[in-house]
């Protein structure tokens, strides 16, 4: 991640993935977008789309891998540098 961290609230609201969720639904959601709404905020330098972003990467993509680092007891070491 690079540049200055914006926090999601001063996003414009149709950005948010929450506010995007409820106004056109939840097929019209990325998988980061929805990853994020389930981790419901970030951290003092990334928002919570930045981490699912970053997390999805880390696992190449593959929600199959994400679930079986869930099972991990090393999530929490990973998430969070």
């Amino acid at each position: 991640m690079g540049g200055q961290y914006l926090s999601m609230k001063s996003w414009a609201e149709e950005d948010r993935p929450r506010e995007k969720m409820l106004q056109k639904g939840v097929s019209m959601l990325s998988t980061n977008e929805l990853l994020a709404i389930l981790l419901r905020s970030g951290s003092d330098h990334e928002s919570a789309l930045d981490l699912s972003r970053r997390i999805l990467k880390d696992c190449h993509d593959d929600l199959n891998q994400l679930a079986l680092l869930c099972q991990d007891s090393r999530l929490k070491e990973n998430l969070f540098y």
